[in-house]
């Protein structure tokens, strides 16, 4: 099977955190903390801030890792590296999806999830 590591930006604002609806792909619809793929020679924090800045057109600061959370999709295997970030500079941009929505924590559940993003949520609530 397919592995694939990516980093998962938690967008923190006054209590509420930053959610993303895909707009590509198999998965199209669902939810998703926002983030990437990690490319060759790249570390976490540095792949984080691209994707970051490539999807939705913002600059980032990351304050800490909350968790690694693994999860076997039907044709590969994912590994997701996540930390708990603030918006620095820019404007959100849905450069890849098709709707942001800010959500406190006891909203979390209220979206329908990408299966390993839904994992993460019992973290943070």
């Amino acid at each position: 099977m397919k592995s694939i590591e990516v980093v998962a930006a938690i967008i923190c604002r006054n209590g509420t955190y930053l959610t993303t609806q895909r707009g590509y792909g198999d998965f199209k619809g669902f939810w998703e903390f926002p983030g990437g793929k990690i490319e060759f020679g790249e570390s976490h924090e540095v792949a984080l801030k691209r994707e970051i800045r490539e999807e939705l057109g913002i600059n980032i600061s990351i304050e800490k890792f909350i968790c690694t959370t693994d999860y076997d999709y039907s044709s590969f295997h994912l590994t997701m590296h996540c930390y708990l970030c603030n918006i620095v500079s820019g404007e959100i941009e849905l450069r890849e999806h098709i709707a942001i929505r800010w959500l406190n924590p006891y909203e979390l559940n209220d979206v329908k999830w990408l299966p390993a993003d839904k994992e993460i949520i019992d973290k943070l609530v």
